[in-house]
């Protein structure tokens, strides 16, 4: 692997690198322990049920459950602090901060949620209400 990133001139960076074992949610179930690993010359790197690709979390049966949890949290802790000065802030400079903080978020990455079912976009939703 390690001659493979290098021979195309590509830089690996083993302390962020994961492995996902991808496949129903009875397949992991199956390997138990004994599951694949990555050996890149730092030690062996072991499957995770969940990882994380340019900032969204994919688990390991392909759904965004997780990551939509991580955005809802986000959002929320945000949101917060919000409420906290909202007696001093204009309907329009509190509108303003809330799609500031919550939009941005919320849109990062989002094409890949398309096509996803109902209730996750709903979940989106809620918190952008």
């Amino acid at each position: 692997m390690q001659r493979w990133v290098e021979a195309n001139r590509l830089k690996l960076n083993v302390d962020k690198t994961e492995l996902m074992w991808a496949g129903s949610r009875y397949g992991p179930a199956l390997l138990g322990s004994s599951g694949p690993s990555l050996d890149l010359g730092t030690g062996p790197i072991t499957a995770s049920d969940h990882v994380r690709l340019l900032g969204v979390t994919i688990s390991s049966e392909l759904s965004f459950e997780k990551h939509i949890s991580g955005i809802c949290l986000t959002c929320f802790y945000w949101l917060r602090p919000i409420c906290r000065i909202r007696r001093s802030l204009d309907t329009e400079s509190a509108t303003t901060l809330v799609h500031a903080f919550t939009a941005s978020r919320v849109d990062y990455c989002n094409t890949v949620l398309a096509g996803s079912p109902r209730f996750i976009t709903d979940r989106l939703q809620r918190v952008l209400n």
